[in-house]
């Protein structure tokens, strides 16, 4: 996996600062900012000077948007820096990074409160005492992967409280771009895989394409389940691109659905290093820890299978714990502790807060499959008759793709296939179980 993205917005060339020294700012960059930025484990990306009618052209928005860090440096009051730095803190509530060369002239009013750090310049306008500011940038940018919020709208305006999951499911229905690629690829989706590679050759150069469209045609090969057109995508994408969590999530899913399971395994454990814990990257390693799990209980290899249930049971507990409001983790947990022989004891704890976390959502309104998949599966575990035929009913009105039902089938077998083997009653189970299939029919 890339190293995450620093995304630099600073003057170029050399400008003068109202004090009238004449600061060389790509030294300022190749002597301090960049090597700081390298020291902290990241990838530097510069802003280029590329404008449209005095307009920020759209990748320089998405550079924005996507790089998880950026450093800002307010020297000068570059007007194209500050507008930059406002939509900067406008989408991102925390990683963006400023600073400030001494003695240049007051910072205006509305920056001045925020911290900044400050570095100093020779008479010939290139950076002094780089090696302690550098030291000092590096360890900032290492620490706000767990820092506050520093985007002072973030700070006064409560923001929307996304779920992990949420990001892939409803990407497409959150971002505008063209009406016409996004009919295209609704229909491609319904024609099957070939159709949609149809539409990505004629994107032609796909770093160059819109990234909405990118994300779209990437989600879209996984509805028709072409795992390794997937794969193939990603290193055609732009760095930025590449290298944020949505994009390394599901290329970990299609490496685990094409075979690749140590390939995804790798993917997923370097996103949580670099980016934290996510309710949604355990999600999708405990189930390449489930599906290894499955594998070795087949091969008869029973002792493997233990502990690879074991290690996946903790995988998705720890996914529920990082954002108790995504029931997804939370309910594969507790599937495979009923499963486990014996079942496991937490199990008795942890269902009636999945539970909840799950009902609040569907509460909250515009409820989606998985959902209503979720509120099913909990209460077959509850062993609530009535409960699971009312879900299973809203979770078949709200298919969107193939698999989702797939997925929920094989998890129901699971559970009837464990309680009949401790020779518990489960034919009731069944019929849900087989409704369920009748989607994939």
């Amino acid at each position: 996996m890339p190293n995450p993205l620093c995304f630099v917005l600073m003057p170029f060339g050399k400008k003068a600062a109202h004090s009238g020294l004449l600061i060389d700012f790509d030294a300022v960059y190749e002597e301090l900012i960049k090597p700081s930025i390298l020291q902290a484990g990241l990838e530097p990306l510069r802003a280029d000077e590329e404008m449209s009618g005095g307009i920020i052209h759209k990748p320089m928005f998405e550079r924005l948007i996507l790089c998880e860090y950026a450093i800002c440096d307010l020297t000068t009051a570059n007007a194209n820096v500050y507008y930059e730095l406002g939509l900067r803190h406008a989408v991102r509530p925390c990683t963006t990074m400023l600073l400030f060369a001494e003695g240049t002239g007051q910072l205006p009013f509305d920056v001045a409160p925020l911290r900044a750090i400050p570095y100093q310049l020779g008479a010939d306008g290139r950076p002094l005492s780089v090696i302690d500011t550098q030291s000092q940038l590096a360890e900032k940018l290492k620490a706000s992967r767990c820092a506050n919020t520093d985007s002072p709208i973030y700070q006064m305006v409560e923001g929307f409280p996304d779920i992990q999951r949420l990001k892939t499911d409803v990407f497409r229905d959150r971002v505008d771009y063209s009406q016409s690629m996004k009919k295209q690829l609704s229909l491609a989706r319904k024609s099957g895989r070939d159709a949609v590679a149809a539409i990505e050759t004629a994107l032609g150069k796909i770093e160059d394409a819109e990234s909405a469209v990118v994300i779209d045609l990437f989600l879209s090969y996984r509805s028709v389940k072409a795992w390794n057109a997937m794969i193939a995508l990603v290193p055609n994408m732009s760095p930025p691109l590449q290298a944020t969590v949505l994009v390394q999530e599901q290329l970990g899913l299609a490496l685990n659905r094409a075979g690749r399971g140590d390939e995804a395994e790798q993917v997923l454990n370097e996103l949580i290093q670099k980016r934290g814990p996510s309710s949604e990257t355990y999600g999708i390693l405990g189930r390449v820890y489930k599906d290894r799990w499955e594998t070795a209980v087949k091969s008869g290899n029973t002792i493997l299978g233990e502990g690879l249930l074991v290690k996946a049971i903790a995988t998705y507990t720890k996914g529920f714990e990082s954002d108790w409001r995504d029931a997804y983790p939370g309910v594969n947990a507790v599937t495979l502790m009923e499963i486990k022989d014996p079942p496991d004891t937490r199990r008795s704890e942890l269902l009636p807060v999945v539970t909840y976390a799950v009902k609040r959502r569907i509460a909250a309104g515009s409820p989606d499959y998985w959902d209503y998949a979720t509120l099913l599966e909990l209460a077959v575990l509850a062993k609530n008759r009535e409960e699971a035929s009312s879900a299973l009913a809203n979770a078949l009105a709200n298919v969107r793709e193939s698999w989702e039902p797939e997925t929920t089938a094989r998890n129901l077998r699971l559970i009837r296939e464990a309680r009949e083997r401790r020779g518990e009653d489960v034919s009731w189970q069944l019929q849900i179980e087989q409704a369920c299939c009748s989607t994939l029919t």
